[in-house]
């Protein structure tokens, strides 16, 4: 036989390869989620059929945004519809929740603004607004099916969710024209020690730069600290920056919910900062992939898990000028037994008290400002807002980032690592544990390199007596300006 009969197939080889991979399936979705979307123009109106086999009428009937003096990013959004008669306002993302209106249960996960100086359109809005529904009293999503993917207390550390403006590694500047809205959940966690784990069942399609086939054409974009699953409702969830991927996670095997995927950390495209991106992506009305909101099924899972009596929510952060009026707003905080009382004490010592409260700031800085909330028991919980302050646009001041481990269950005597990075600065902290102890004195990289191993400045402490303790972090750069962050920290007898 002629040898190039002997390697004809030798060169077919690899396209045979290729084309098997291309042509091969994932599963099928098996179940349909609990909520239906819509995206909807102005002036349009859609009838959906619900979960419960019931059937809504939406119109959708204004939208206002708000954005910033400097960069004009999206700050807020809202839009006005009519449900079943019923009108109402619901405000978009950035850490509100699906609200009651017409006899049924409806949020609103993005409006057009968000793609009109993001450079790109990760939620696949075609349309104006998109709308979620609910049938009454429905869970967001299936609570046996859905877990926090973090193993930490809820709102622990930093994060950027939902709409969110990234900010954390710096990114917030008043001359950046494309604005990166967090569209996915950034969990800010001490980076090595904080365990992710699988928030749903699924199959593993990809484990760094190894990809099941059939994955071409699908949300899986492979990089070396990245898993991907899919789960059976035909959702791809992403965990990325991992510090360390489980070397029983390998592409093919069926995952349970609560398993170890690896280690919080910052790797990859991560900014510097430690934390975990977790992101769901999924077929939208559009019939393209895009962002499937997370933060209710988040805030569904960290109630059922870690059973708060009160969840304070202070965020999302704030970006202004000096001199500018700013609303704090505590208005999304929850407690089971009711609130009673909202209280902030501010960077400067000065209080207040009620759930929405207007500042201005004379010089500029990270200001990081307590909220307290109390329910109708005397319990509380403790959350602190994000200001960050602009005065001269070409001196950007230095932002920070704290976190310590673990944060559950911490009792009296229990070691805790914390640590912190200073951005846009030289690096160089001072803490205060708040239990008069001594002040700290740490050095972190300033972010020098994004990735080094040791960007973070460590240190460990003890509490000697329980209670609810506020940890500050603070930082000040060459020209005098502050950038101070809060932990809180509730020990147990």
């Amino acid at each position: 036989m002629s040898p190039r009969f002997w390697f004809a197939p030798l060169l077919l080889l690899p396209l045979l390869v290729a084309a098997t991979a291309l042509s091969a399936k994932l599963p099928e979705p098996t179940r349909q989620p609990l909520h239906r979307s819509l995206d909807l123009a102005l002036g349009e109106t859609a009838e959906v059929k619900l979960s419960d086999g019931s059937t809504a009428k939406v119109r959708l009937l204004n939208l206002e945004e708000r954005v910033d003096s400097m960069s004009a990013a999206v700050r807020a959004a809202r839009v006005e519809v009519e449900v079943n008669g019923a009108t109402g306002w619901v405000d978009s993302a950035n850490y509100h929740l699906p609200v009651a209106l017409g006899g049924l249960q409806i949020d609103c996960p993005i409006t057009h603004g968000y793609n009109a100086n993001s450079g790109r359109d990760a939620w696949a809005l075609k349309k104006d607004a998109r709308l979620r529904l609910w049938p009454a009293g429905s869970p967001w999503i299936e609570p046996d099916l859905f877990s926090l993917p973090a193993r930490q207390r809820w709102l622990a550390s930093s994060t950027q969710f939902s709409n969110e403006p990234t900010y954390v590694d710096g990114g917030d500047r008043p001359d950046r024209k494309k604005i990166y809205y967090h569209n996915d959940l950034d969990f800010g966690g001490c980076e090595g020690l904080v365990e992710v784990v699988a928030a749903t069942d699924g199959l593993v399609v990809s484990v760094g730069e190894t990809v099941l086939p059939g994955t071409l054409g699908t949300p899986v974009r492979p990089r070396y600290d990245v898993v991907y699953v899919l789960d059976e409702r035909g959702w791809f969830y992403r965990y990325s920056h991992l510090h360390t991927i489980d070397p029983a996670i390998q592409p093919g095997i069926r995952l349970r919910q609560g398993q170890k995927l690896g280690l919080l950390g910052k790797e990859g495209a991560s900014g510097g900062w430690s934390h975990l991106h977790f992101g769901i992506q999924s077929r939208q009305p559009s019939g393209e992939w895009g962002t499937e909101e997370a933060y209710a099924f988040a805030w569904q899972a960290a109630l059922r898990e870690q059973q708060p009596a009160v969840v304070a929510v202070a965020r999302p952060h704030h970006f202004v000028r000096v001199g500018e009026p700013l609303v704090l707003d505590g208005t999304k905080s929850w407690a089971a037994a009711g609130v009673a009382s909202h209280a902030w004490t501010f960077t400067d010592g000065a209080t207040a008290t009620g759930a929405r409260v207007e500042r201005r700031y004379d010089r500029p800085g990270q200001f990081s400002e307590i909220l307290k909330v109390t329910d109708t028991q005397g319990r509380a919980a403790y959350d602190f807002a994000v200001v960050q302050v602009i005065g001269d646009t070409t001196q950007i001041p230095p932002s920070i980032h704290a976190t310590y481990a673990p944060s559950l269950g911490v009792r009296v005597g229990d070691e805790l690592t914390f640590k912190v990075r200073v951005f846009r600065s030289t690096g160089g902290e001072t803490w205060d544990f708040g239990d008069g102890s001594p002040p700290v004195q740490t050095r972190s990289d300033g972010n020098a390199k994004a990735l080094a191993k040791d960007g973070y400045a460590v240190t460990t402490h003890r509490f000697a007596k329980p209670g609810d303790h506020r940890v500050r972090v603070e930082h000040v750069n060459a020209r005098g300006e502050k950038a101070v962050t809060h932990l809180w920290v509730p020990v147990a007898p």
